[in-house]
């Protein structure tokens, strides 16, 4: 997961490496999926037999680094957030660096992560979702972990990974809540008081300010849900929103995509849609084993960019998300290529009635 300051509320920075899929990713049935699905799946799985490529000779491609993670937001301008002595390194798009492939990422192009977006398409296609209601907020719970830089210098440190939990309105029109272990609560979208002045010397009134519109950087769950299902109208939206946000427009549309991915809860429909709209993306690749912040090993599908590799893990069974890594693909000050500077795990998504709230736990 790339990790920048984050859409909502977040700081990370993103990228790294790989060596063979298919001897590793047999491809197994979607569990949950009913028996027309599955023959899709099957389906898929032998036009992609048939049409593979032969394995050798690979060229390199494009990439870039991540975002916020609230995996959750993408800034224009490199920065560094001065906290208490501490600089949170914000590592985002900067001009001038080239592409450098993460050590041991064979990069073959976009054939073999076009076959695995298909297929992780397909499974979030069939997954079950419950109606989240317009007064409702939706609930994602994580482990994150993001690279920190003393306020002199030197090598970033990345810390423990520890609980993130987020609310959202559904609607977008009330506060959200961020709470992240250690930190003081956070609310989100709750701007402050405007104020009208009648004359001078009158007492200021105040007065609602128009929200902003919701938008692929900062989305609610009603805008996520009515997003085009068609990759190609999806990917164009989701470019001229991202426009101006970074050196590297492919490298702004996977990151918003995967910022979508990881603090918000896009319908079946919408999520299959995304993954088809990331197949379509330049310099995509397959990394063939990566680990998210909770310790679980999947598959990645990844992109480099600007001395960085932002991750996307998936569930080598179900290809369900697990969640985002980025790690650094160039040696420099921040530290050596393969550090990772950026990690993240989703545990939960639910739909809730009001912030501070969780869903009960299920049982088995």
């Amino acid at each position: 997961m790339n990790f920048t300051s984050r859409r909502r509320t977040h700081h990370r920075s993103e990228e790294t490496e790989g060596p063979g899929l298919t001897a590793l990713l047999p491809p197994p049935s979607v569990p949950g999926l009913d028996p027309d699905r599955e023959l899709l799946l099957k389906e898929a799985l032998l036009r992609e037999a048939a049409v593979a490529a032969p394995r050798g000779g690979l060229t390199p491609r494009a990439a870039r680094p991540r975002r916020r993670l609230v995996r959750v937001m993408v800034p224009a301008v490199a920065c560094a957030l001065a906290v208490g002595g501490v600089v949170v390194v914000n590592l985002v798009d900067a001009p001038g660096r080239g592409t450098t492939a993460a050590p041991g990422d064979r990069t073959p192009g976009t054939s073999e992560a076009a076959q695995l977006l298909d297929r992780i398409a397909l499974a979030a296609a069939g997954e079950k979702q419950p109606t989240v209601r317009a007064d409702q907020f939706v609930y994602i719970e994580s482990k994150v972990a993001f690279a920190g830089q003393s306020a002199g210098g030197g090598k970033v440190i990345t810390p423990p990974a520890h609980t993130r939990q987020v609310w959202l309105s559904a609607d977008g029109s009330r506060p959200g809540l961020l709470r992240e272990e250690g930190e003081p609560d956070s609310s989100l979208g709750d701007d402050a008081p405007v104020y009208d002045l009648d004359h001078r010397g009158a007492t200021p009134r105040p007065r609602t300010a128009h929200k902003k519109a919701a938008s692929i950087s900062d989305p609610t769950h009603e805008y996520v849900a009515s997003l085009p299902t068609d990759p190609d109208a999806l990917l164009k939206l989701i470019r001229d929103e991202t426009h101006g946000q970074g050196q590297d427009p492919d490298q702004r549309a996977f990151t918003a995509i995967g910022d979508l991915l990881a603090e918000t809860w896009a319908p079946p429909q919408v999520g299959a849609a995304l993954y088809k709209a990331a197949a379509k993306i330049p310099g995509v690749t397959v990394i063939d084993a990566a680990t998210d912040a909770a310790g679980r090993e999947g598959v990645a599908v990844a992109r480099t960019a600007h001395g960085q590799q932002t991750q996307w893990v998936f569930d080598r069974t179900t290809y369900a998300f697990l969640g985002e890594r980025t790690v650094l693909t160039e040696s420099g000050d921040a530290g050596p290529a393969g550090t990772v500077v950026g990690t993240s795990a989703v545990l939960t998504r639910a739909a809730v009635d009001r912030t501070g709230e969780t869903p009960a736990p299920t049982t088995a």
